[in-house]
């Protein structure tokens, strides 16, 4: 895993908390899993082809996605719906597009398939490799959350 595959992610997200949800975020410690434990409530997962081949997964708990999502409207929202998962599909988008355009220039090469949500502790994610997953947590005014990662080179 090159680091220039990484940091498109990491300041995408910093853009999209500033621009569009008004919010602080600061990433934590980045650590390495063998494999993605199910412990989080909702996961996007957005394959990546090309030239480089992987899989991103983008974890928020329920009261994370809430409060983003509630951000996002204006209003407070208690429960997940339809709604809820567009909305988080959306932000994954805009994640995985701002760090496309930051991949090598202009992220010509990479391709990201549309955002899958999970959710629930019975799943798992096989990336068809032997490869580890990079954990790169977030904090936020809005909840934690994080962003796990791995790349076939």
């Amino acid at each position: 895993m090159k680091v220039e595959h990484i940091n498109p992610f990491i300041e995408s997200v910093s853009d999209l908390f500033t621009t569009m949800l008004g919010a602080e975020v600061s990433r934590g410690e980045i650590g390495v899993l063998k494999e993605i434990p199910p412990n989080r409530d909702i996961v996007a997962l957005v394959e990546l082809n090309g030239s480089t081949r992987g899989i991103v997964a983008i974890s928020f708990p329920v009261g994370t996605a809430l409060a983003m999502v509630g951000r996002m409207q204006g209003s407070e929202v208690r429960f997940v719906d339809e709604t809820v998962r567009d909305s988080v599909i959306e932000l994954v988008n805009l994640i995985t597009s701002g760090a496309k355009s930051k991949l090598s220039g202009d992220g010509k090469g990479f391709n990201f398939g549309n955002p899958s949500i999970v959710r629930g502790n019975s799943y798992s994610v096989d990336p068809h490799t032997h490869s580890t997953w990079l954990d790169v947590p977030f904090t936020s005014e809005l909840g934690d959350f994080c962003i796990r990662m791995t790349f076939e080179l």
